[in-house]
């Protein structure tokens, strides 16, 4: 079982279960057969978690495509027709498990930069770092949902451009720009960049190695704003936690601009 433990800025740690980092047919998530004193808001909150692991560890292995409603049910652990009481299809389910895998990722990020977002600086080291290494802790997510939601349809592209435009929000303590350079474009571009190396090391099996990324992504990251320093200056706020590992045709992707 996959729990990303991240070090808020308290004394409090905070649990990440992303889907895809647990076995949907663990027997200590099934729910007898038969008559239940079980409430029903409870039977169907764990058949949906269950469907969420069991969607995202299939397409990670089979690919959008090949993935079908019948593998998805038997990694979960769950009937079709109970399936069908949740989604429309395979492409409701894996919009469903992606919003909520990446509303919990971007919930604890822009929590942790809420409350300690003193030095901007040390803060793109230390969220780059929680992001690396929440992802390479559950790669069969990492990989679905940077890889796979490629092959999903327009709903899904859509869906990644709002969160990918969330990531704005991280640079709400960058310093200035010169005046005839458009902010919003520069922060989109690195965001952009950020992204396509994520993918680059997804798409070809290496989620486990994210982490490795930090020290040039860092740098990527500051150097527009002229904050670049050479890798070995990493400041010591980065977390000390470490997240569990474990391991799982690159294109550049960039975000869309906003509709109005």
């Amino acid at each position: 079982m996959a729990i990303s433990t991240i070090a808020a800025t308290t004394d409090e740690e905070i649990a990440i279960q992303l889907p895809g980092g647990r076995d949907g047919r663990d027997p200590e998530r099934a729910i007898k057969r038969g008559p239940s004193r079980l409430p029903r808001e409870f039977i169907l909150a764990t058949q949906r978690d269950r469907l969420y692991d069991g969607l995202v560890r299939t397409v990670a292995e089979h690919g959008y495509a090949n993935a079908t409603v019948t593998e998805i049910c038997r990694a979960a652990g769950v009937t079709r027709p109970a399936f069908y009481e949740h989604f429309d299809g395979k492409e409701a389910a894996f919009l469903a498990a992606y919003t909520r895998g990446t509303d919990l990722l971007l919930g604890v990020l822009e929590r942790e930069y809420r409350e300690g977002v003193r030095d901007w600086h040390s803060a793109v080291w230390r969220h780059l770092e929680s992001l690396l290494e929440i992802l390479a802790g559950t790669p069969a997510f990492a990989e679905a949902a940077i890889v796979e939601i490629e092959m999903v349809g327009p709903d899904a592209r859509r869906k990644r451009a709002e969160l990918l435009h969330r990531f704005r929000g991280f640079f709400s303590g960058a310093p200035e720009l010169p005046k005839e350079v458009d902010r919003t474009t520069v922060i989109d571009t690195v965001i952009g960049g950020v992204y396509t190396a994520i993918y680059q090391r997804c798409a070809v099996g290496r989620a486990a190695e994210l982490p490795k990324l930090l020290p040039s992504l860092a740098y990527y990251v500051l150097t527009p704003f002229g904050l670049a320093v050479p890798p070995k200056s990493a400041p010591a706020a980065a977390s000390a936690v470490r997240y569990p590992r474990s391991p799982m045709s690159s294109m550049p992707l960039f975000l869309t601009p906003d509709e109005n």
